[in-house]
């Protein structure tokens, strides 16, 4: 599920999300995501050295090359993608579970 969220970027931050969103025929919102799921697998296992991760740093850096290469087919690219976000919500909900001491978190309704 998707939730619109307001975020300031500095102004260089904007320029690369909407060179790499141009480059690769992405939507800038996915291309934020995609980098922000990127940055929890790489600062959170660092974090918790603990964690049994589903998915190296060099095969993190492989997948990455590969979704960047044009000839990955745009399936490919999909499939891998959403590697990604699994293994990055895996890292999130262990790095919750960790902070919350092990209590199920509340969920706050915001608007």
């Amino acid at each position: 599920m998707l939730k619109r969220c307001q975020v300031l970027l500095t102004d260089w931050q904007v320029e690369y999300l909407k060179n790499t969103a141009e480059r690769y025929d992405q939507s800038f919102s996915e291309v934020l995501r995609i980098f922000i799921s990127h940055g929890f697998l790489y600062i959170i296992p660092l974090l918790h050295p603990e964690y049994k991760r589903g998915i190296t740093g060099k095969q993190l850096a492989e997948m990455t090359r590969k979704a960047g290469d044009p000839d990955t087919s745009i399936e490919e690219q999909h499939k891998l993608v959403s590697k990604l976000y699994f293994e990055a919500r895996k890292v999130v909900e262990y790095r919750l579970n960790k902070v919350s001491g092990g209590r199920k978190r509340k969920k706050r309704f915001t608007r």
